[in-house]
């Protein structure tokens, strides 16, 4: 599958590493192609080329590694005709600059915000609840952690947990797109725990349980693996 990253910061550049060396095309766009493309050499991944974001674009999946306060919305929405019918992959949280606080409210989410300005793009929620560094050392000491997905989309969600095949995580089917809310806000949480406990930004989550039987105590729950 082709992927195409916009935005070559921390998150971009390590999902670009991610899904190519899953074996996926990946463009990796940036305003600066010249930027791009010295991160795409110096990382050295035969299936990941760079260029402008109008080539990220082309592909049948795109991923906008952008913040909202960036003004994440107003870019899609310049972007509208390339990215209609296509799945675009919502990892963004809406941060404040320091990142102490949301600059949403708590009755919606990014990727509900995204959906709503771009009716026409199957918009998917992934990857909100992974901070940056786990990318970079993502075995918890034998342990894989958990990238949530969220969406109204059913296909769109099942084909972007396929995509996770053969990358470092377990992908769970977390619902509609609303529960993105949740999600978002598990991450402003995570965040200030691990500063808390002295562990930020290496720290995600894990959902634990086992397989409930008949017969069995009220309290064991099945995990909800895709």
């Amino acid at each position: 599958m082709k992927i195409g990253i916009l935005g070559t910061g921390r998150m971009g550049v390590r999902l670009a590493a991610l899904y190519s060396a899953a074996g996926h095309e990946v463009v990796l766009g940036s305003r600066d192609p010249a930027r791009a493309g010295g991160i795409a050499e110096k990382l050295a991944h035969p299936r990941l080329k760079a260029g402008a974001y109008q080539d990220a674009l082309d592909a049948p999946i795109v991923l906008p590694a952008i913040f909202i306060r960036d003004g994440l919305l107003d870019q899609l929405e310049e972007m509208r005709e390339s990215l209609d019918g296509k799945i675009l992959i919502d990892i963004t949280n809406p941060f404040n600059d320091d990142y102490s606080d949301f600059i949403t409210p708590w009755t919606t989410s990014g990727a509900e915000q995204i959906a709503e300005r771009l009716p026409g793009v199957r918009v998917v929620g992934a990857f909100k609840n992974v901070w940056w560094e786990v990318f970079d050392a993502p075995d918890f000491d034998g342990t894989l952690s958990d990238v949530f997905v969220v969406s109204d989309d059913e296909e769109a969600k099942q084909q972007v947990i396929r995509l996770g095949e053969g990358t470092p995580f377990r992908y769970l089917d977390a619902g509609r797109l609303s529960n993105a809310r949740t999600v978002e806000r598990m991450t402003l949480l995570s965040g200030e725990l691990g500063a808390r406990y002295d562990f930020f930004p290496r720290m995600n989550y894990k959902l634990l349980g086992e397989q409930w039987t008949p017969g069995q105590a009220d309290h064991t729950i099945g995990p909800l693996i895709a």
